[in-house]
């Protein structure tokens, strides 16, 4: 059940965002949410090569399956910064849970910025006793606040539902709107759920909703240095405990999924510069795989996002795009639509009624199509068009 509401609250889980001097414009750059125990945690990171700081400390802490705080910076990537950059990570680390007075490897930290500059370990940690007496329930819109960068509105996504007797909650929260593109993006996103989850299945459940949601998406094709996704589970609903067996195991799955899926959707129609958010279905494939770099070879190119921005329905682009997959189409049984309005088929455009294909294509939100007639599988993205706000954005966001 999506809940309509501006009160994101999960049992067992405190939150808070602070201006700590990292960002000059006055606004929050410092985030914390705490569970009150310690929690099942599962993650996901970039597969970049060149991964920050803070991505390598998480990943051998997140090993154990158990966290209780993360601690996120925005402004400063604490990327390519060398060792000096892990240990301002494990510095910033070990005076939290100094003052939380927590394990330290139950601390998981994360960073988003610009690459290139050592952490100001300084301003973090002065600013740690006020993020921390702050920390409250409700804390989670500050939170969520605090780790936005180019972002023009918050993104948080919020499910209730029950598992046997008991109501569990799952509250996600999520930052990005640039180099957005699978494995993952530069993207942050943490979710918090009061449900009892058996480690091997939080970990197995969470992966498979990362890949039909943040990895199902891209507005420009670049990949981060600093994608992290986090999912603690604290177990305060007292629910019998979800395993790879449990019958309620799907339930709790559809709802991270529609947690995750409207974070990954927020991104999109919050891609710089973005003005259209456009769903892509490949249909008819042999394989997923193969339906899925088709998907992606159209979203990623700049001329068929440029051609959404212009409101130009030309099938050219998105036909040059898909052959260039390095998938064996069937030309001549290759069916292209925007909405239920066929643009190209059985080998030639088709387009008759422009004045219905302006009216879809002046929308925010597009549908593009692709029938192959080579199988039964299929892949869903959503993407993003290319604007000229998105160059000014990235002309002067510098290293």
């Amino acid at each position: 059940m999506k809940i309509e509401q501006e009160a994101y609250v999960v049992p067992g889980f405190l939150a808070n965002g602070i201006h700590a001097g990292i960002k000059e414009d006055r606004k929050k750059d410092l985030s914390l949410i705490y569970s009150t125990v310690p929690a099942t945690a599962a993650a996901v990171f970039t597969t970049n090569v060149f991964k920050a700081a803070p991505v390598l400390l998480d990943m051998e802490r997140i090993k154990s399956g158990r966290a209780q705080a993360i601690l996120t910076n925005s402004g400063n990537a604490n990327a390519a910064t060398g060792p000096e950059g892990y240990g301002d990570a494990r510095a910033t680390s070990a005076a939290l849970s100094k003052r939380l007075n927590i394990q330290d490897d139950l601390v998981l930290v994360a960073s988003t910025g610009v690459i290139g500059h050592r952490l100001p370990v300084k301003k973090i940690e002065s600013g740690l006793d006020k993020l921390i007496k702050g920390l409250r329930p409700e804390g989670v819109s500050d939170a969520e606040e605090a780790i936005m960068t180019t972002d023009r509105f918050p993104k948080i996504a919020i499910r209730k539902g029950r598992i046997g007797a008991r109501e569990i909650t799952l509250c996600g929260m999520a930052k990005g709107a640039g180099m957005i593109e699978p494995h993952m993006a530069t993207m942050l996103a943490y979710v918090m759920t009061d449900a009892h989850v058996d480690g091997a299945a939080l970990d197995r459940i969470f992966r498979r909703a990362v890949d039909q949601s943040f990895n199902a998406v891209s507005v420009d094709g670049c990949m981060s240095t600093n994608d992290t996704a986090i999912i603690l589970a604290n177990g305060a609903a007292g629910n019998p405990v979800i395993t790879n067996r449990s019958k309620s195991l799907p339930v709790f799955q559809e709802m991270l999924v529609g947690v995750l899926s409207e974070l990954s959707q927020s991104m999109v129609r919050d891609g710089e510069g973005a003005t259209k958010m456009i769903r892509i279905d490949v249909q008819g494939a042999r394989t997923c795989s193969d339906a899925r770099k088709i998907a992606y070879a159209i979203a990623n190119s700049n001329l068929f996002k440029t051609a959404c921005f212009g409101q130009d329905p030309n099938w050219g682009r998105i036909i040059a795009a898909a052959g260039s997959a390095g998938i064996p189409l069937p030309v001549d049984a290759v069916d292209v639509y925007f909405e239920e309005t066929a643009v190209f088929k059985q080998g030639r455009g088709v387009a008759r009624d422009m004045k219905k294909l302006r009216q879809i294509m002046s929308k925010e939100t597009l549908r593009l199509r692709i029938q192959l007639d080579m199988g039964a599988k299929s892949f869903c993205l959503y993407t993003s068009d290319l604007s000229y706000d998105y160059v000014k954005i990235n002309a002067h966001y510098h290293t």
